[in-house]
């Protein structure tokens, strides 16, 4: 199948895909591969290098590195510390797009949804290192992108609640139809403010599923974390990824 997909892929402009583990990157990069314009080679993500683990998602390393098996594509992990400064984050990521460059690489494509600020933040940023992003998910009705997601068979779990806008019952719930319908009006449907984020276990941009399980949830730093455990390993007392550590890193960290 990899050899199917790079003889399709050849001549077009290669991209790294800013990689949350959340349901709105792994949309973005079906969507992408449906669109055959990019060929995607990479998958870019902030790890918190104390707990290991997905910075903001709180999700753990090990799942993120069968995510990226599932997808058929490389990790380009960037290690940040806890707490993280501006810029600290920054400089890993310019480190990061330096390595890019490197490799032949021009474009890096996110999945955000509607937020300017961020959009302006990331082209900002991008362009000082040459680079340029690409937002395929942009403008989308998000009523609709998050049924189209489900329909598209699209699983993923809410590891991350801010109680402040969302019933902290939500934490470790699948993301699927009924959820959606019961969310409070006020909440965007793929949480684009900040209400949840979350872990992509299944769908049509992964060769196989990730099966897991929802393990702990705890409240650290105002939020409210599943622990997600791979469903083959169960919890492992005495592991390092073990506990539910978070960091809340730069918060400019949207694709969920």
């Amino acid at each position: 199948m990899a050899t199917s997909l790079q003889s399709q892929d050849a001549g077009r402009p290669k991209a790294w895909l800013a990689w949350s583990s959340g349901k709105d990157s792994a949309w973005a990069l079906h969507t992408v591969r449906q669109a055959r314009e990019f060929d995607v080679v990479a998958l870019l993500t902030t790890v918190n290098r104390t707990h290991e683990r997905v910075a903001m998602h709180a999700v753990r390393e090990s799942l993120l590195e069968l995510q990226a098996s599932a997808a058929g594509l490389p990790l380009v992990k960037v290690p940040i510390p806890s707490p993280c400064p501006n810029e600290v984050y920054e400089q890993a990521m310019s480190d990061a797009m330096a390595r890019a460059t490197a490799e032949g690489i021009r474009h890096i494509i996110f999945g955000d949804l509607f937020l300017e600020d961020v959009r302006a933040y990331r082209e900002k940023q991008l362009a000082r290192c040459g680079m340029t992003p690409v937002f395929p998910l942009w403008g989308r009705d998000t009523c609709r992108l998050a049924e189209e997601m489900v329909a598209g068979g699209l699983s993923a779990y809410l590891t991350c609640v801010d109680p402040r806008q969302l019933d902290r019952t939500f934490a470790g719930r699948r993301f699927d139809a009924e959820l959606i319908a019961s969310f409070p009006r006020h909440v965007d449907p793929c949480g684009e403010n900040g209400e949840f984020h979350t872990f992509t276990n299944a769908g049509p941009m992964f060769r196989a599923a990730v099966p897991v399980t929802v393990g702990e949830i705890v409240e650290r730093d105002g939020f409210i974390f599943a622990d997600l455990l791979p469903q083959a390993e169960g919890f492992r007392p005495g592991s390092r990824e073990t506990p539910l550590q978070t960091s809340r890193s730069f918060r400019r960290e949207r694709t969920r």
